[in-house]
């Protein structure tokens, strides 16, 4: 068998979706001479909503991977004098609970904090414009007799791939169409995401220039400077489904959310009278998926792959690993003059595992809400949320080395292939045997 055989003169992808996910998968696939790539975008411009982002050790080895690390100018970052990544303090005093060092770590890796639109920016340097569609919703996915799929998009513009990448976020199209069983629910939680000026917030007495955490028994409230005089403030708020906002980033109003911080401290409070600007998100998640491809040649990346409501911080660096594996799974196949589906598969069998990994962490976070509902002492509540929670049960998430995930895998199967190949020619020239 050939690679011709196997492959058209060119492998035809299409990635929905331009977040992180769908540009870094735009970066890498370009790399690969015999994929003839499009990437299908939604909106008419590439504008992130929301506020801060989260870059973590592991997104930044992908961002170094993808070519785009120095895209990114070290002014437009936020990193902790005292070289933490984190602090958790208790809402009501103030008393610093937890403070995560980042020890091993590599002064390139550590963490920080960022406009999300600092990073989009930079894998969006990295992208080669022409490849990229916008106004294109996709309304319409069919898989042909010839196993390709054809793609319809509301302004009538169609397309026919061999591989199509679902990286279209939580409310994945791509995703209905492969898993149609597959459904979302409102969790009963709205996101208000606040911005503020960092000179305001800085000059209030007790509040660290840090990345802070600030606990109480039900709530609690994230602040973080993200530089050039940004500072953030960020809030879950329990709503029912039919005062949820209906838009992604509606306008909202402090006093939608600041009542449920009474009882903490006269800095916080502070801190809420400071806010400039407040838009409201209301988070959706469905179940794990047991896969992160279908059809053969459907691949999921990105909150794709993993529809929740938050990812530990760590939502860009598990979409840029999903693009690593994938388009190396990819090359993996076409090397080998391998159907791309065998890639594909070697995909699943890194990333399904990794993504169980993280719904247990979370399966483990709801039985630990049961113990600090028994107590109605609010430090003695925040101190179980605090050790319960955000020990480093899932540290691992941020040191995880997908490049030695990958090595280890292909390499598996390249030598349980050899084994099988090596097998059936001692069968050919022992039949007896």
């Amino acid at each position: 068998m050939t690679i011709d055989s196997v492959f058209p003169a060119k492998l035809r992808v299409a990635v929905i979706g331009a977040g992180p996910a769908g540009l870094g998968a735009a970066i890498e696939f370009a790399k690969l001479p015999f994929v003839e790539l499009r990437v299908y975008e939604q909106a008419r411009e590439l504008r992130e909503v929301g506020a801060g982002i989260s870059i973590q050790q592991n997104t930044w080895r992908m961002l170094d991977i993808l070519g785009v690390y120095d895209n990114i100018d070290q002014k437009d970052l936020f990193r902790p004098a005292d070289g933490h990544s984190v602090q958790h303090r208790n809402g009501r005093t103030g008393e610093l609970l937890l403070s995560k060092g980042q020890e091993g770590t590599p002064a390139r890796y550590r963490h920080a904090r960022t406009l999300r639109s600092v990073l989009q920016q930079a894998l969006l340097k990295g992208v080669d414009k022409s490849k990229l569609r916008l106004s294109s919703r996709l309304v319409e996915v069919a898989q042909l007799p010839s196993k390709a799929f054809f793609l319809r998009f509301e302004d009538g513009h169609t397309d026919e791939v061999d591989l199509l990448v679902g990286a279209d976020g939580v409310r994945s199209v791509v995703r209905q169409f492969a898993h149609p069983e597959h459904r979302l629910k409102y969790i009963g939680t709205t996101a208000y995401r606040a911005l503020a000026d960092a000179d305001d917030i800085l000059s209030i007495p007790g509040i660290p220039d840090s990345v802070t955490f600030w606990h109480g028994p039900a709530d609690r409230l994230y602040t973080c400077n993200l530089n050039n005089n940004v500072y953030e403030i960020a809030a879950r708020v329990p709503q029912t489904a039919d005062t949820a906002p209906v838009s992604w980033g509606q306008d909202a109003s402090v006093e939608e959310f600041s009542w449920r911080y009474k009882d903490f401290s006269p800095a916080l409070q502070s801190v809420l009278e400071k806010i400039k600007v407040v838009k409201k998100f209301a988070l959706f998640s469905g179940p794990r998926l047991s896969s992160v491809i279908s059809h053969g040649t459907i691949a999921l990346i990105g909150d794709a792959s993993h529809p929740l409501s938050g990812a530990f911080g760590a939502g860009a660096a598990f979409a840029l690993e999903d693009v690593y594996v994938l388009t190396r799974a990819v090359k993996w196949a076409h090397e080998r003059g391998l159907p791309v589906q065998d890639g594909l598969e070697l995909f699943d069998r890194v990333r399904a595992p990794h993504y169980a990994a993280m719904y247990e962490i979370l399966d483990g976070y709801g039985k630990s809400d049961v113990s600090v509902k028994q107590t109605d002492d609010f430090d003695e509540a925040v101190s179980l949320i605090v050790a319960n929670k955000w020990d480093d049960d899932h540290g691992w998430l941020y040191r995880y080395n997908v490049e030695e995930v990958w090595k280890e895998t292909y390499e598996a199967e390249d030598a349980r292939r050899a084994a099988v190949e090596q097998s059936a020619r001692g069968e050919e020239l022992n039949p007896r045997l």
